[in-house]
């Protein structure tokens, strides 16, 4: 397949599934108090992706392998400090502009901490990477001797598009009323989590890095999901 074909068919299809999941996610009720409405939208991602990635496999050559452990601390770091940074400069803009606490995201306002750990903190992390950078980032690969210098680490145009996809996938937060500010604060959060999901996972052709990463960016979620169910 000619990359530039390669190219397009990894943005129809990678659009294809995050519409699809969302659009059917949001129609399909499970009735069951534990269960949050995202799950089925992921399991949609994490099914289709899946298919997607059996159907191109030679294009997308995935590769997901056990992590080692020495290489683990830094894409959880620098995914939770990048997700923490942006979203503390947020907070203090939309302290200024409107003299307000920034809202929070509107699941995690419907969830415990067993919830967030389950269905945010793993589930949420492995299906959205399966798709953005499992799927996406691997059918860009012919275009990875592109990119830019940032803080003296190249970030390959594979990495950018997938990062900037994924950030712009959260803008289906419209649907549940957020305000203008909080919809912009998680997109750039997302984007910037991508552009350290993808890092990781080029530097060592592993999507679990990416994974790894992620699960980093949502320890913001996490850990004060954890403290509000010791003081309840």
């Amino acid at each position: 397949m000619k990359k530039n074909i390669q190219l397009l068919v990894g943005l129809i299809v990678t659009a294809i599934i995050f519409y699809f999941s969302n659009v059917l996610g949001s129609r399909i009720n499970i009735q069951n108090d534990f269960i949050p409405g995202s799950f089925v939208t992921h399991t949609l991602m994490l099914i289709l992706s899946l298919i997607t990635i059996g159907v191109l496999w030679k294009e997308v050559q995935y590769r997901i392998a056990r992590p080692k452990l020495s290489r683990i601390f830094k894409p959880v770091l620098f995914g939770f400090l990048g997700f923490f940074l942006v979203n503390s400069l947020f907070g203090i803009i939309t302290m200024i502009a409107s003299g307000e606490v920034a809202e929070s995201h509107p699941a995690l306002q419907k969830m415990d901490a067993l919830q967030v750990f389950v269905f945010m903190f793993i589930y949420a992390s492995i299906a959205e990477e399966l798709l953005f950078r499992g799927l996406l980032m691997n059918l860009l690969k012919p275009f990875q001797n592109k990119g830019i210098k940032l803080f003296k680490r190249k970030i390959s145009l594979p990495v950018i598009i997938a990062a900037v996809l994924f950030g712009l996938g959260h803008l289906v937060l419209i649907q549940s009323g957020a305000r203008t500010l909080f919809l912009v604060r998680v997109v750039t959060a997302t984007t910037v989590l991508g552009l350290v999901a993808g890092y990781y996972q080029e530097k060592y052709n592993n999507n679990a890095y990416a994974i790894i990463a992620h699960m980093g960016g949502n320890l913001l979620a996490l850990i004060p999901a954890i403290i509000a169910s010791f003081l309840a």
